[in-house]
This record gives C-alpha cells, sequence and structure tokens, in this order.
C-alpha cells in the first residue's frame, strides 16, 4: 500500500481533498478499487494533519443474493461503520426501463442514491475508487463519443446536493490497484452486472493496452496534460 498512500497524499494536497473535521462516506461497491480507497483512506487518518471521519456505504443494486459478509467483516477489522443500502436498481435499469445502453441510467441511479444514503449518516464528502486509467478512459470516452474533452475532476462539488465528491485514487496507476488487491488478500466481489465487460469503457481500456505496446508512458503523459490544463472542464492544478 506505500505507493498507494504516497499518491493518495499527494492527491489530497494538490486538490486540498481532506478537511479538519470531514466525514467522509467511501462507495464500496465490492470491487478491488473501492477496498482499497477505503484502507487508503483509513491508513491515512494516521499519517494526515487533519482529523476526519470516514463511514463505508455499500449499494446493493438487486442483482440477485450478493452475500456482503466478507466486507462487512473488512469494514470491522479497519473499524469503520459499515452501511449497506438495497435498491432496486438492477431491476429498473435491465427489467422495466430495458435499457440497451444501461451503464448511464446506472451511473445516474447509483449516484443519487448513494448521495443521498452519505447524507443521511451526516456526510457532506463522498469519496469515490476512480484510478489514474479510469480517469483518461473516461477522457477518451468523451472525446470519441460525445465530440467534447470532458473527464471527472479530483475534486467536484455538487451544488444542488450540497456535497462534495473526492477522488484520492486518481493518481494510482490500474496495475498497482491491482498488486494491492493481491497483497493484501481483499475480499473482493465479482460484478454481478449482466452488462460487466461489454460496455465502451472496455473497448476503450483494450485500445489503451495496444497504443502503451508503442508508447509506454502515455498514460503517464495524458495525466501530466491534464494537470496542466487551463479548461475548465479538466483538472489543473
Amino acid at each position: 500500500m506505500k505507493r498507494v498512500l504516497g499518491c493518495l497524499r499527494k492527491a489530497a494536497t494538490d486538490y486540498n481533498m481532506i478537511e479538519e473535521g470531514d466525514r467522509i462516506a467511501v462507495g464500496v461497491s465490492g470491487g478491488k478499487d473501492s477496498l482499497i480507497l477505503l484502507k487508503a483512506l483509513r491508513l491515512f487518518q494516521y499519517m494526515s494533519e487533519k482529523n476526519y471521519e470516514i463511514y463505508a456505504i455499500t449499494l446493493d443494486l438487486g442483482f440477485g443474493d450478493v452475500d456482503w459478509s466478507g466486507i462487512q467483516q473488512y469494514c470491522k477489522e479497519l473499524s469503520v461503520p459499515y452501511t449497506i443500502k438495497y435498491t432496486r436498481i438492477g431491476e429498473i435499469v435491465f427489467d422495466i426501463q430495458k435499457e440497451k445502453n444501461p451503464c448511464s441510467l446506472c451511473s445516474k441511479l447509483r449516484r443519487g442514491a448513494l448521495h443521498n444514503a452519505a447524507l443521511d449518516l451526516g456526510c457532506k464528502k463522498v469519496a469515490l475508487g476512480h484510478h489514474r486509467e479510469d480517469t483518461i478512459e473516461t477522457l477518451f470516452l468523451s472525446m470519441f463519443y460525445e465530440g467534447r474533452l470532458n473527464t471527472f475532476s479530483p475534486v467536484t462539488y455538487l451544488d444542488r446536493k450540497d456535497i462534495t465528491l473526492i477522488r484520492p485514487l486518481v493518481y494510482v496507476p490500474e496495475d498497482e490497484m491491482k498488486k494491492s488487491a493481491v497483497r493484501n488478500n481483499l475480499p473482493v466481489i465479482s460484478n454481478p452486472c449482466p452488462a460487466d465487460g461489454k460496455t465502451k469503457r472496455e473497448y476503450i481500456k483494450n485500445l489503451f493496452q495496444d497504443i502503451a505496446e508503442d508508447i509506454p508512458n502515455v498514460r503517464e503523459q495524458i495525466l501530466s496534460a491534464l494537470k496542466k490544463s487551463n479548461d475548465n472542464n479538466l483538472w489543473g492544478v
């Protein structure tokens, strides 16, 4: 976790992500990214000059009977309060709306449910487990399919909800996330979504794997370009 914590500390400093007295809700899907984020934020509490609290929230999307007991035990070991919010999002997206491209609607519904669950716990910040490759893939999805330069920011304030989203792992390479998940023996739960592995994001991920064979540092270069950008839709430091 040493490299993950180093990247988290730099991102938190660059974008002033964590402030004194914060109550931070961590969205825990059961995937490796959110589990690493939770552990990293818990460890960072010991070295940070800021005092903050963290709460773990899982949204059960209704894709059958998912066993969350491993996640529950993981949170107990980390001494992090854990909440499961049961929803009908899976049913709404696939059975009622019958979406051909379900990711957009699912994402919108999940965001709303997570934000409401965070507010119920008195949390005005929500931490998400997006890593470096997530940022880059989102940028190119926007370029290729929407014709605009856009990706999520390390920090985003939502005035309608009065919530701030933070992404402390945006500097962490995906390879490091995979290694950390194995080294820490995390209780990862397989994604039960029927669309998993069949999305446009998966196409972009595979495309960048091919590009990286010719340009090994392509991801570092793109991340550097984002940080230097003056475009309000991008990052800038």
